[in-house]
């Protein structure tokens, strides 16, 4: 049986050439909600587990797997953030939605930035859980360097490398969390289905390909994300261990309608490991952007 989050079903978008799989819940005709999943082994049934429930009340709650990730077939990854916004702008198209409020996580996003920035048209808000795009490159100089050259490597070693740490699933949701109790069940079983996948994580290969520069980050938004102008709520973990906190405080200082919320004891999937307090945060955010 596919495995699907409380109140979420599943339906297919035929886009590009391949399938897209796209998980709502709520009202057709309710504000719509779009959100969009972090990278690594990661898809919309893992970061949004508990959102279909609990949004699709008031809201038309979307979540498309991107290509590369999770259920979404027949389409190559995409890469950079710039290409994933485009095929966001065209999934929103596909289902008929003008403007949405956009969440993203992670690698997800830089994406919704990219989305605010390339089609502003389609973004009414922007929630953003530790997104990335927003550091100038990886650690130091060094650690930067050693980065940018294991995305070198030819698919034939860099596949079957990244196959075999995908087996170490412990290993990586501790390296993402600060205390995986936090995390429901099910979502830790469909992470190890998930990296365990045939193919799995190529998307996020292709969109670290894309991204990391031999001497920084080609995806690095702080030069130009003060021109995004719609309400955005930074949520970041003071104990991310992926993501430097530092990027979103940079942000919220330079965007005019932009404000941070951090979360104490918290790491990088913080939507998941502080859920009271992301829904509590988001709910309010929603409220001031409606009204």
């Amino acid at each position: 049986m596919t495995f699907l989050p409380p109140a979420a079903r599943a339906e297919y978008l035929d886009l590009d050439g391949g399938r897209v799989r796209v998980l709502h819940s709520g009202p057709a005709g309710a504000p719509p909600l779009l959100l969009v999943h972090g990278g690594s082994n990661d898809n919309a049934t893992i970061s949004w587990y508990r959102l279909f429930e609990e949004f699709g009340a008031d809201h038309r709650v979307i979540a498309p797997d991107l290509p590369g990730f999770g259920g979404t077939e027949g389409i190559d990854p995409l890469g950079g953030p710039v290409a994933q916004a485009g095929f966001l702008s065209r999934v929103l198209a596909g289902l008929g939605v003008e403007r949405a409020v956009v969440v993203g996580v992670s690698m997800g996003g830089d994406v919704a930035m990219n989305l605010a920035l390339h089609h502003p048209e389609l973004v009414r808000g922007l929630v953003l859980i530790a997104p990335g795009g927003l550091v100038e490159r990886v650690g130091n100089r060094f650690t930067h360097k050693a980065a940018w050259w294991s995305t070198r490597m030819p698919d034939g070693i860099l596949f079957p490398v990244v196959a075999l740490a995908n087996r170490f699933v412990g290993l990586a949701l501790r390296a993402v969390v600060h205390d995986v109790s936090t995390l429901p069940p099910e979502v830790v079983a469909e992470f190890r289905r998930e990296a365990l996948r045939p193919g799995a994580a190529r998307g996020y290969m292709r969109y670290n390909q894309a991204t990391l520069g031999p001497h920084g980050m080609r995806n690095n938004l702080l030069p130009v994300v003060g021109r995004i102008t719609a309400p955005a709520l930074f949520f970041h973990g003071e104990r991310d261990p992926m993501v430097p906190l530092e990027g979103s405080r940079r942000a919220v200082r330079v965007m005019p309608n932009a404000r941070l919320v951090t979360v104490a004891d918290c790491g990088h999937w913080a939507q998941l490991e502080a859920h009271e307090r992301f829904v509590e945060e988001v709910r309010s955010f929603l409220s001031d952007v409606r009204g």
